[in-house]
């Protein structure tokens, strides 16, 4: 099971304001640029809800996968009947195949406790979404800050340059990933339906 560990600091950080202001005016839409999320979205790990809020606004229907179930019982208080709030690990989703038009997870993968780990949900990722669909997200570049912000937390960075690979062997194609200041996103898609 994927766990999740964060220590105190780093989770006031992601309940505040000024986070979810972070969220909502650059990383959001930098990192889901170009893509449709009007149809049906899985949002994987999303945490306290600021990636949700944001993708709230973007009409579609839109399932949350989230392992802590403190943080599935926010949620669903926050959310109600907009959003589907499920308990579940994302290296194991409980969704059936090919039911999304567009997974999505954000600042989250570096919480996921081991490469292997990762590499499954990238499978699961790519085994929920319909022909055609798309893998999108973004996650922190390793730095001083970074590691700091994570002493006595499940850290685990992912490399942006070997991503790519990764997301290939998980059965995705036209993987890429962008450096950004602090961040990088990624975008994969799932093959299209064989004639």
């Amino acid at each position: 099971m994927v766990a999740m560990s964060m220590n105190l600091i780093h989770r006031r950080i992601c309940r505040s304001e000024k986070w979810a202001d972070r969220m909502r005016s650059q990383v959001l839409p930098w990192a889901c640029e170009g893509v449709r999320l009007d149809g049906e979205v899985l949002e994987i790990g999303p945490g306290y809800g600021a990636a949700t809020r944001w993708l709230l606004e973007h009409g579609g229907h839109l399932t949350a996968v989230e392992l802590d179930p403190k943080m599935v019982a926010c949620l669903s208080d926050e959310f109600g009947e907009r959003v589907e709030v499920r308990r579940g690990d994302g290296a194991e989703l409980p969704l059936p195949n090919a039911a999304f038009d567009v997974v999505v997870c954000f600042t989250m993968l570096h919480h996921v406790p081991s490469p292997e780990q990762q590499d499954r949900l990238f499978t699961e990722a790519a085994r929920v979404l319909r022909p055609g669909g798309t893998f999108v997200g973004s996650d922190s570049r390793l730095s001083l800050w970074f590691r700091l912000l994570h002493v006595g937390d499940t850290m685990v960075a992912v490399d942006p340059v070997a991503l790519p690979h990764r997301l290939h062997q998980a059965g995705l194609i036209d993987a890429r990933t962008d450096l950004g200041e602090r961040s990088f996103r990624f975008r994969a898609s799932r093959p299209p339906a064989r004639l």
